[in-house]
């Protein structure tokens, strides 16, 4: 080890988890884990949060999560609900009937809004955040990682989680392949003023809109406008584009630049499409754009991103604080890589219905008559927005592993008891008990409850684990989601305490 960078590679950790990167996957793994008194310090090479405003939209599951946490009414305080339709693809079909949700619309909100209300919620957690604080190397051994700054500095903690976004010095250095497909198509996208009156712009707009669903100028407030459109032959992707590049791309797909001026923003984006062939290594881990990427269309990506951070946080948590069974943190990616795959699969396919070719056109107007049909446009609502997501927990009712959807309860609803982010049993019998899991698992017995089924388990992140209403079977799944119960005597309930 002399010869090492990493001099003090075998000192005591300070940190149980260091994250690269404070966008809102790394802001909602912190606060995941700090939930459960893990000692978190997040990195993040900007020095200053991201100051354009670009609107994101937060679907039905994520909505469905800042309830779980009790952050669900400060992100409604400053985003807009707009309706749970017309995501696929861009085809425009009201939100299906039968979504089963209390929070079946979309969020629109500032992208910087949701990761400083992300950020402020973990530090209030007590995670530490620090800012210019970039990642250049890092090496594990069989106690921890010794990560390096740019600065020189050295930090150790127990795990290294890199969140630190699609071009990831974490995954790089790690040596984790990231396999897929390179841009074939770039769209420029951002926000800006125009010089033409509002009837004109609506003309053109819905004229090219027929054929052509990568072009829109919407209004966006405060005479700005949000505009996007197909590039070719612009200046050299490494470099962000100019208000020349839009007029350009503009009066080429619409004969007219709209006299756009005075941009708050200019971005691109491509269609690349990749996925990390291991989402751990050690104690290294990836999550978020470090572990895929892929096209914008359908509005997925920051919500796959925190929906990782959902799934991991309490499953790290529970490797630290020593009570994890012994493959609990391999579920990570045994549940979100396949997940991502699928938003791989139909990101792809939606850029292939927004061709204006005449053969994925006909297929355009094919799905658009069976998305007449209920059944298929629910189908494809739910694999957008992640509320269809089934994790393989074995055999058993249909319900096993989804999540559950809010639900009322004795106390009001079921969200409102998962804040602190510990699994619950909700026992309709009043005859089943959680023992020696106490300090990891809420148990509510309440007949009343909103469910088909006598009992369930819910994990930490509101999916299924176990239905039924014998004792001896409940503890079966509690040591297999929670680990070996805190003492013999299931009468008590010690609180746990940190090993080592």
């Amino acid at each position: 080890m002399d010869s090492s960078p990493f001099s003090d590679a075998h000192r005591a950790p300070v940190f149980d988890v260091i994250i690269a990167g404070c966008g809102p996957t790394g802001a909602m793994l912190a606060a995941e884990l700090r939930l459960h008194d893990v000692r978190v310090l997040v990195l993040e090479k900007e020095t200053e949060p991201v100051s354009f405003v670009r609107i994101v939209g937060l679907h039905i599951r994520s909505l469905e999560l800042m309830a779980m946490r009790g952050l669900l009414d400060r992100m409604l305080e400053r985003g807009r609900k707009r309706p749970a339709g017309g995501f696929f693809a861009a085809i425009d079909k009201p939100a299906p009937k039968s979504l089963d949700s209390a929070h079946a619309y979309l969020l629109g909100i500032p992208q910087p809004t949701i990761e400083r209300l992300l950020e402020e919620h973990a530090t209030q957690l007590g995670a530490q955040v620090r800012r210019g604080g970039a990642v250049t190397g890092f090496e594990q051994d069989d106690e921890g990682v010794t990560v390096e700054l740019a600065d020189g500095e050295q930090l150790r903690s127990r795990y290294l989680v890199g969140c630190d976004g699609a071009r990831s010095t974490v995954r790089k250095l790690l040596g984790v392949g990231f396999p897929g497909e390179p841009s074939r198509t770039e769209t420029l996208m951002g926000e800006m003023k125009v010089g033409v009156p509002q009837e004109e712009i609506t003309a053109k707009v819905s004229e090219i809109g027929r054929t052509n669903k990568r072009f829109w100028l919407r209004p966006f407030g405060e005479g700005a406008y949000s505009v996007v459109v197909p590039a070719s032959g612009v200046s050299d992707r490494a470099e962000p584009p100019t208000l020349e590049d839009f007029r350009q791309q503009l009066r080429t797909i619409a004969g007219t630049d709209f006299g756009v001026h005075s941009p708050r923003w200019l971005s691109r984006f491509g269609d690349a499409t990749r996925l990390a062939e291991r989402y751990r290594v050690g104690r290294v881990l990836l999550a978020g754009d470090a572990a895929h990427i892929h096209p914008p269309t359908g509005g997925q990506g920051l919500n796959l991103g925190v929906q990782d951070a959902f799934n991991l946080g309490w499953k790290l948590a529970a490797q630290i604080r020593g009570w994890a069974p012994g493959t609990l943190l391999d579920t990570y990616q045994a549940e979100r890589r396949p997940v991502a795959e699928d938003v791989l699969d139909n990101t792809r396919a939606q850029m292939e219905l927004h061709s204006t070719e005449p053969g994925p056109q006909a297929v355009r107007r094919l799905l658009t008559e069976l998305m007449d049909f209920d059944e298929v446009n629910r189908h494809l609502i739910e694999k957008i927005t992640a509320i269809g997501i089934r994790y393989d927990f074995g055999e058993g009712p249909d319900l096993l592993g989804r999540r559950l959807p809010d639900t009322d309860v004795k106390s009001g609803r079921l969200y409102g008891l998962l804040h602190r982010g510990r699994g619950l049993l909700l026992d309709r019998t009043e005859r089943l008990t959680v023992g020696g899991w106490a300090d990891r698992v809420d148990h509510l017995a309440d007949p009343t409850a909103g469910l088909d089924v006598p009992c369930l388990l819910l994990r930490p992140d509101g999916h299924v684990a176990w239905i039924g209403d014998d004792q001896q079977d409940l503890d079966d799944h509690l040591s297999r989601w929670f680990g070996n119960p805190a003492r013999p005597d299931r009468r008590s309930a010690p609180t746990a305490t940190r090993p080592g």
